[in-house]
């Protein structure tokens, strides 16, 4: 029976380069000249580092623009609210990696209302949906990227 599997992942090794290139931007731009500020790439998150609020604002454009080049969904990033402490401020943006619980059984109760002909799991991180027609499938996708749930899907593991 054919499968596949809706994930939402992101690529730490883009993730990575979009604060290596965010940095070096930084350092050219002259808004930022003789400004302590930097990005602090962590296995799981950025830590943005200023001395003023509208400096964090500015580098999370500066963020959000690289990570777009990087083709890495926006939608991905989770930031923190600010948190100030002596002269400088900070800000974290983790990135979503797997589905939670409730967005899983929202996926899963949003392909059962669709009375499309085909199952769909909870498995882990991921919901797993299985047909016997290949169109079916399709039309789920075409149906999870249609909807108004605010996290970037992929579709892995396509098995015909």
């Amino acid at each position: 029976m054919p499968s596949f599997d809706i994930v939402t992942e992101t690529e730490q090794e883009e993730i990575r380069n979009a604060a290596d290139n965010s940095q070096r931007e930084l350092s050219t731009r002259f808004d930022f000249k003789g400004v302590e500020a930097e990005f602090e790439y962590n296995k799981d998150s950025i830590k943005l580092i200023a001395e003023a609020d509208f400096q964090l604002d500015q580098m999370v454009t500066m963020l959000r623009g690289q990570l777009a080049k990087r083709n890495v969904d926006p939608r991905s990033i989770k930031l923190s609210d600010t948190e100030h402490s002596g002269k400088t401020f900070r800000k974290t943006a983790t990135f979503i990696q797997g589905i939670d619980a409730p967005t899983a059984k929202k996926i899963v109760k949003l392909i059962k209302d669709s009375k499309l002909k085909v199952q769909a799991s909870i498995q882990g991180e991921q919901v797993r949906v299985t047909g016997k027609k290949r169109d079916d499938l399709q039309a789920v996708m075409q149906l999870i990227r249609g909807s108004d749930l605010e996290l970037p899907f992929q579709f892995n593991n396509f098995r015909d």
